[in-house]
């Protein structure tokens, strides 16, 4: 008897031990970070964001072309401390010499060193870009009073609206080319907020309202499936768990109060299926002003700027990775960057506009890398020509500097050096002794040869 006792405290006491064990075991949290590591990746998406990335980084290369005095062209040497400002993880040498129909690399004619543009085409562009922007003019007013329309209180940041400048189609001086300009529709406050001076009402339907219209009419659905629906297009390999269409289709029928949509009564989290309506109402302002973009894209931190005053005070990167049928964040680059995934397929825009098209261009000069186009070939024959013009001008007698008028006339007409790999393979050892500088005498380096 005494054993039999003994044995049973034994037995307890070790289930008593593995019950704690189980109960200290520390669980798995699933958070926003996993979520973002284990979501399903849409490759054609990842890829439009890398040659994004790209095209950004040339027009910042652009953009410290601009702010030079001395001429729209730089050495190559002082374009090797613009390494850490650009964030590039390569020697400018090898990112200048991937593109050669963006960068033009010559020899300046007095100081024989090598300096960089851009090329005639890529300047093209640039301007027609411009000009593109200035003849939509109308579009970016109508953007910005749709985006005052969605906001609480209809008045927004002027600050968050240049940090999605670009993404919006606005000139880089909309502040007084719009904002000044239309003053009957706009109103500045203290410089820093913008209110709608007169509200219009018209200018109320959302982009998904289209889709809606069209599938009530097309597929005879009845209006109690489709009122409150988004389309859902999910990426290829994601895997449905059980329950999940049935969680799905209660979720497109659940009503919520309409980006555009005005009622005093707001939504109250604390009441039955508060929550789910608030956060239902915050995917329609996103999927709304990501469809007044014109990538129908925009990096998350941007769309940060905006949670008060468009009311979504929660968490905008948990939102989007809960609905992964509607937006797709790629980690591509040094950004996170959220598409609209309805207004994508394979990689390309399905109703493209004016601005998307300059831009798509700008990205297929960027995709021809080191490719030699008839183009290209045509110009290279024509530098050969000058050159030999050149020297038989020099061997008739004329007056000594004469020769350096065809050469600055022959740069200035973004002629392609023939000798591009040997000149970027010269001047590599150049980076790698102005790269082994410490971050903050480059960028004391590079003020003082801006100033």
């Amino acid at each position: 008897m005494i054993v039999f006792k003994t044995l049973r405290k034994h037995t307890l006491s070790h289930q008593i031990s593995i019950g704690e064990q189980r109960r200290w075991k520390k669980k798995l949290v699933e958070s926003a970070q996993t979520r973002l590591e284990n979501r399903t990746r849409d490759s054609k998406l990842d890829k439009l964001a890398t040659k994004l990335k790209t095209l950004k980084t040339i027009l910042s290369i652009h953009q410290l072309l601009s702010t030079r005095k001395r001429g729209p062209f730089v050495s190559v040497q002082l374009m090797s401390r613009w390494k850490n400002i650009l964030g590039l993880n390569v020697h400018m040498g090898k990112f200048i010499h991937k593109y050669p129909h963006v960068f033009h690399v010559f020899t300046h004619p007095l100081k024989r060193n090598f300096c960089c543009k851009l090329t005639a085409r890529m300047k093209y562009l640039l301007d027609l870009e411009d000009s593109v922007i200035k003849q939509c003019e109308f579009d970016a007013v109508s953007r910005i009073k749709k985006l005052l329309l969605i906001s609480q209180n209809g008045s927004l940041h002027v600050h968050a609206l240049r940090l999605i400048r670009r993404e919006l189609g606005l000139p880089e001086d909309f502040r007084e080319s719009i904002l000044g300009k239309y003053s009957s529709d706009f109103r500045l406050v203290d410089l820093e907020i913008v209110e709608l001076a007169n509200r219009d009402e018209n200018l109320g339907d959302a982009a998904v309202e289209k889709w809606r219209e069209n599938e009530y009419e097309e597929k005879w659905l009845s209006e109690f499936e489709v009122k409150f629906a988004f389309p859902i297009n999910f990426p290829t390999g994601f895997e449905i768990g059980k329950g999940f269409r049935e969680k799905l289709k209660n979720w497109q029928r659940l009503p919520y109060i309409k980006p555009y949509e005005r009622k005093q009564n707001s939504v109250r989290v604390r009441t039955c299926g508060g929550i789910e309506r608030f956060e239902k109402r915050a995917v329609g302002i996103i999927h709304e002003l990501l469809s007044l973009t014109v990538e129908k894209t925009v990096e998350v931190e941007r769309l940060v700027h905006f949670r008060k005053d468009l009311a979504m005070e929660i968490n905008v990167r948990e939102l989007l990775l809960k609905h992964p049928g509607i937006f797709y964040i790629s980690t591509k680059g040094s950004t996170q960057t959220v598409f609209l995934r309805e207004a994508y397929s394979k990689g390309c825009l399905v109703e493209p506009n004016p601005v998307y098209d300059v831009r798509r261009k700008m990205l297929d000069l960027i995709l021809l890398g080191c490719r030699n186009t008839r183009e290209l070939q045509h110009e290279e024959d024509i530098k050969e020509q000058s050159d030999n013009g050149v020297g038989k001008i020099h061997e008739g007698g004329t007056g000594d500097g004469d020769w350096v008028i065809p050469i600055l006339e022959s740069s200035q007409n973004g002629n392609s050096d023939d000798h591009f790999g040997q000149i970027c393979s010269l001047f590599e050892e150049d980076f790698d002794s102005c790269s082994e500088q410490s971050s903050s005498e480059s960028e004391h380096a590079f003020r003082g040869d801006l100033n």
